[in-house]
């Protein structure tokens, strides 16, 4: 028994590990969107406002004991229950967050004005300047596993010394994982690290930013408002309340909600098994299914809003709101076939193992296809 199970281990390991096809697809979106459930594609503003409050008042009652009652407790006990705060209150962040990125993609009612609204409000307040983001994450869709387009996530080459060698081992890899899953979502929406080379200084906060176009300026200067307006609520709040306070009770949460936006979309995004392209191979719907559905449980599944775990079909129909993404996964998951990458390794076993396995691309050697790249180490 003990072998076989083994056996099933070594063989589902395998299984995640093979890598997607990188021929042509033999159907189209269109094959793909009949299959999907017609209803799948409505956006019921009742259903996306429940989640809405869900999360406003989980979050709230999350608040509301910690600042009336973690105090109260004895000192040492503290340093237990502000950690258990401060990750419980991320998650629920993360996943109110995560609806904020649905109105972006138009995907939490039928008004395009009334989902800026509320993605505006649930991105300003996770400080995260909501047009910006919902523009360089628009042409991330338009451009996924592209080497030279994609928004996020961009690969290093084997060329790139100081990935492929330097920090191509352990001490190299703890630094790359603590450095991505701490400062990742600040360094990417300053200084745009892990994204898109624009030749020049590229920030999602300046207007002038070479990731906008000129209708979209204005908008960033928006966002940016956005962020301004949050963060003189945080100076009020700790005039108050006193820095601690507010670093205990908002600070800390979010910086939390950052190591899990960064630990999502990169799971979703890199993977041994998975390919990216350069402009002589690259096409849209091989880009999109360039991507990873992950499992991490019924509770991370309620939490995140059914995210992680539809990741592909979020790509190939991001206006699919959350709440009837899984059906409409598994109604193309057949037409996908072996086009459809799915991992249910535990998160941290994950973060580690693409950590390690992901350092750089390069496409294989005895292949005819050139323009196909794959990661290495």
């Amino acid at each position: 028994m003990g072998a076989g199970g083994q056996m099933n281990v070594s063989t589902m390991e395998k299984n995640i590990l093979k890598r997607v096809p990188v021929s042509k697809t033999p159907f189209g979106i269109s094959d793909l969107k009949k299959a999907i459930p017609p209803h799948c594609f409505k956006r019921s503003l009742i259903r996306s406002l429940y989640s809405f409050f869900r999360d406003l008042v989980i979050i709230y009652t999350f608040y509301y004991l910690a600042a009336n009652y973690i105090p109260l407790l004895p000192k040492p006990v503290t340093y237990v229950a502000w950690p258990l705060y401060w990750f419980a209150q991320g998650c629920i962040l993360m996943g109110f967050w995560l609806l904020g990125h649905e109105c972006g993609h138009h995907a939490f009612s039928e008004y395009e004005w009334l989902d800026d609204a509320f993605g505006f409000f649930i991105h300003s307040v996770t400080l995260t300047p909501y047009f910006s983001f919902k523009y360089s994450h628009r042409s991330h869709h338009a451009h996924t596993n592209s080497l030279e387009y994609d928004e996020v996530y961009i690969p290093k080459r084997k060329s790139d010394t100081f990935f492929s060698e330097f920090l191509n081992n352990g001490p190299g890899n703890v630094f790359t994982l603590i450095l991505r899953t701490t400062l990742g979502l600040p360094l990417y929406l300053f200084f745009n690290t892990y994204g898109r080379d624009y030749e020049g200084f590229a920030n999602h906060y300046l207007p002038q930013s070479a990731i906008f176009n000129d209708r979209e300026r204005g908008q960033v200067v928006l966002a940016d408002i956005g962020i301004i307006t949050v963060l003189y609520g945080f100076y009020r709040l700790v005039l108050a309340q006193g820095l601690k306070s507010v670093l205990f009770l908002y600070g800390l949460p979010l910086f939390v909600m950052s190591g899990f936006f960064i630990t999502l979309t990169y799971l979703n995004h890199a993977h041994p098994a998975i390919a990216h392209y350069d402009q002589t191979e690259w096409d849209w719907i091989r880009g999109a299914l360039s991507t990873i559905d992950r499992d991490y449980g019924a509770l991370m599944s309620w939490v995140f809003h059914d995210g992680p775990e539809n990741h592909v079909i979020h790509h190939l129909f991001p206006t699919i709101p959350h709440y009837h993404a899984s059906e409409a996964r598994d109604a193309v998951k057949p037409i996908l076939g072996d086009y459809y990458k799915w991992d249910n390794t535990p998160m941290l076993k994950a973060l580690w193992r693409d950590t390690v396995e992901c350092i750089y691309v390069e496409p294989d050697e005895n292949s005819e296809n050139k323009g196909v790249y794959w990661y290495s180490k």
